[in-house]
């Protein structure tokens, strides 16, 4: 037991976390999830107490601030603080539309809905974090943020302005012994199987390259643009999570963590 990563530790999850969630239950911690579906809540929930986990959902609407802070509090309350905390909050938007015919809404989109609910998950647990227990927030964003093509306007900047409010929090969190990490995955290979909205995300640029989405993913066109041809999994992107959110990289903070396969060398 003592080599478990993440033992006794109080993580909470946001969206839909579920592979960060059971490898965070196998490492120790305990485990809180809260999103919007109820269902996909309690897939989550069956996996990791069958596999003899500790785990407590909530559905939460992750855009409402004032529910968002009731929910830290009450996990803060009953658990004795919050360690770790993960957005892993999914807001559907385009891909693949030029200027020309994209609009303002669709701009804008990902941008407020992403930036949204990282401020306000972060202001949450943020005061429930640090001093003699270390914390950690990790974030998730894209290779849009450091990438120049075209059709990704929107996403490309609110992926980019993730990492931006992961390095500044991190510099303003760190007196309170609070680490906040990026992690910048590709897009997951199974992600669509697992009931990602991926599937739908990607449908347009796959049938442009002639393909599906789950062909153009593995092994297909968005592969073949990365170093080690193929994308990384939810397992890969899980238990990167998992060894940043612990001790062993307690000397991590302000940096993004590129899992792109390669798609972007820093």
């Amino acid at each position: 037991m003592s080599g478990l990563l993440l033992k006794d530790k109080n993580a909470v999850i946001y969206g839909g976390g579920g592979a960060i969630a059971r490898v965070f239950a196998r490492e120790g911690a305990n485990v809180f999830v809260a999103g919007r579906t109820q269902a996909k809540l309690d897939v989550v929930a069956r996996d990791i107490a069958a596999a003899g986990g500790t785990i407590e959902t909530t559905q939460v609407d992750v855009l409402d601030q004032e529910a968002v802070d009731k929910h830290a509090d009450a996990v803060a309350a009953t658990a004795g603080g919050i360690d770790i905390a993960v957005n892993a909050v999914s807001v559907p938007h385009d891909q693949g539309t030029l200027l020309a015919d994209l609009s303002l809404e669709e701009f804008m989109r990902p941008i407020d809905g992403f930036l949204r609910t990282l401020f306000i998950t972060s202001k949450a647990v943020a005061r429930h974090m640090g001093g003699e227990r270390p914390g950690v927030i990790l974030t998730l964003s894209e290779p849009g943020a450091k990438l120049a093509v075209g059709g990704i306007l929107g996403h490309a900047v609110s992926a980019a302005g993730k990492e931006a409010f992961s390095r500044v929090l991190a510099a303003e969190l760190a007196p309170g012994n609070v680490r906040v990490i990026g992690i910048r995955p590709h897009a997951v290979v199974d992600a669509p199987a697992a009931g990602s909205y991926t599937k739908e995300l990607f449908e347009q640029a796959a049938a442009a390259a002639g393909q599906s989405v789950e062909e153009m993913l593995d092994g297909g066109a968005m592969a073949q643009g990365t170093l080690l041809k193929r994308l990384p999994t939810l397992s890969e992107i899980a238990e990167t999570a998992a060894f940043l959110a612990s001790d062993r990289a307690g000397a991590m903070t302000g940096t993004i963590v590129n899992l792109t396969s390669g798609a972007i060398v820093d």
